[in-house]
């Protein structure tokens, strides 16, 4: 069987993986190929690791496909494609370092990190005028947009400031609050708003959502960033009708250099870099290596996901 491996990997991922392997998978690494060679070798592939270009299945997945590994955990850019091979995501491996970016963020913001951190750059002592408008996240309300992996990990590491969480979830039955309606009526009286919603929820956090924030509040966002009104976001932090942002990711990637957010002192950007934790790329080989062997042992697989649902 041919593994065609699209994700980039580092020198000794690769090695791990052509160690690991079962002795009938032999690995092609799309990194090793010229690029007009790349798409041939996909389309010989019975095996797959990463997230292809979309329109690489304009024709169809490759015939012999058996099994998709994607890479990531949102799979939103694939809901279009009806495969009839299993399909698996990376789960929950990227939910705890995603929480503690997003919520060293909210902390940096509360006790302005960023600020002290260009005044370092600067050479500049300000102190006491700072220590008098710094915040405290202890006992802060935050709703929680999204009970997944990435939600739980967030709720769990603000447990230790004694937030007051509520989940917003359609249908978890444990969430407090599940629908669009019930989060308009709470946000009000809420502080912080933590989105860590799938791309699947496309502008969900909108322009009426932003406006029921009060002044004082902070938006987060970790999930997707189609998921974020982002013009009506905009208007709502520059009017000074939200207090500020903290966001990992954004509906442009890399942003460009004329947005608006670069030159806001109001938001923080991560730049999705969430996701990052050591042994990144060995991590999602020893997913892959997992799953092959359930697959070769006709085990359940773990981690599957239903491309139409996207999740």
């Amino acid at each position: 069987m041919q593994l065609f491996v699209f994700t980039t990997l580092h020198d000794t991922a690769r090695q791990l993986l052509r160690h690991q392997l079962p002795a009938e998978v032999q690995p092609v690494f799309r990194q090793e190929l010229p690029s007009h060679n790349q798409q041939a070798a996909f389309q010989q592939a019975d095996l797959v690791l990463g997230n292809p270009p979309a329109d690489w299945f304009a024709a169809g997945p490759p015939p012999g496909l058996r099994f998709w590994q994607i890479d990531s955990a949102g799979i939103e850019r694939y809901q279009h494609l009806d495969v009839g091979f299993p399909v698996a995501n990376v789960g929950d491996y990227f939910a705890w370092p995603c929480a503690e970016t997003i919520v060293a963020g909210i902390l940096g913001w509360y006790r302005h990190i960023p600020e002290l951190a260009v005044l370092q750059s600067r050479r500049e002592w300000v102190g006491a005028p700072i220590r008098s408008r710094v915040g405290l996240l202890r006992d802060k309300r935050v709703i929680i947009l999204g009970s997944g992996a990435i939600g739980q990990a967030v709720a769990e590491q603000l447990a230790g400031f004694r937030c007051d969480i509520r989940f917003l979830a359609r249908t978890d039955p444990k969430a407090q609050l599940h629908s669009r309606e019930e989060l308009l009526a709470a946000l009000p009286e809420t502080d912080v708003a933590v989105n860590c919603l799938p791309g699947s929820a496309e502008k969900f956090f909108s322009a009426e959502l932003v406006q029921a924030m009060p002044t004082h509040s902070l938006y987060a966002s970790i999930g997707r960033g189609n998921t974020t009104d982002e013009p009506a976001l905009i208007a709502a932090l520059q009017a000074g009708r939200l207090a500020g942002a903290v966001l990992d990711v954004t509906a442009q990637e890399p942003l460009p250099a004329e947005h608006p957010f670069w030159q806001m002192p109001n938001v923080l950007l991560t730049q999705h870099s969430g996701g990052g934790q050591p042994r990144e790329d060995e991590g999602k080989v020893e997913i892959l290596l997992r799953n092959l062997r359930h697959l070769l042992q006709q085990e359940p697989l773990e981690n599957l996901v239903t491309l139409k649902k996207g999740y």
